[in-house]
């Protein structure tokens, strides 16, 4: 089940590559790997792992997750990423490798992506500036 934190964004965080991380947007969050830490410029460049997005219908079940790990690289600002527990990050891992949620391919994985980027870019416009 996610669990929606309202800690505050926090510029200084100090991530590390190889660390997971996520995007939280609505009831969806997208973990990613950090690759690299641009401080100069206060982004990271991070690898998708999985989207794992609430069920509106029963929040019981767990969320569904995405396989995002065949999905492009993006640099987004560091504000906007969050530090993911192992708690919480490898059962959903096992459930996405023993389930494979998305059986589909690339294509609807690469649609979710987008339509989460595009969703938190929306929410945090002022970030981008």
């Amino acid at each position: 089940m996610l669990r929606h934190r309202s800690e505050p964004v926090n510029m200084n965080r100090e991530f590390q590559p190889h660390q997971i991380l996520y995007l939280e947007s609505g009831g969806a969050r997208l973990y990613a790997e950090a690759i690299q830490i641009v401080k100069s410029r206060q982004l990271a460049w991070v690898r998708p792992i999985m989207l794992a997005s609430a069920s509106s219908v029963d929040p019981s079940l767990g969320p569904t997750l995405y396989d995002m790990r065949n999905g492009a690289d993006l640099l987004w600002p560091i504000a906007l990423f969050r530090p993911a527990l192992d708690t919480e990050v490898i059962p959903l891992l096992v459930q996405l490798e023993v389930h494979q949620t998305d059986k589909l391919g690339p294509p609807p994985a690469a649609q979710k992506l987008r339509a989460f980027v595009e969703q938190v870019w929306l929410d945090h416009q002022n970030v981008f500036q």
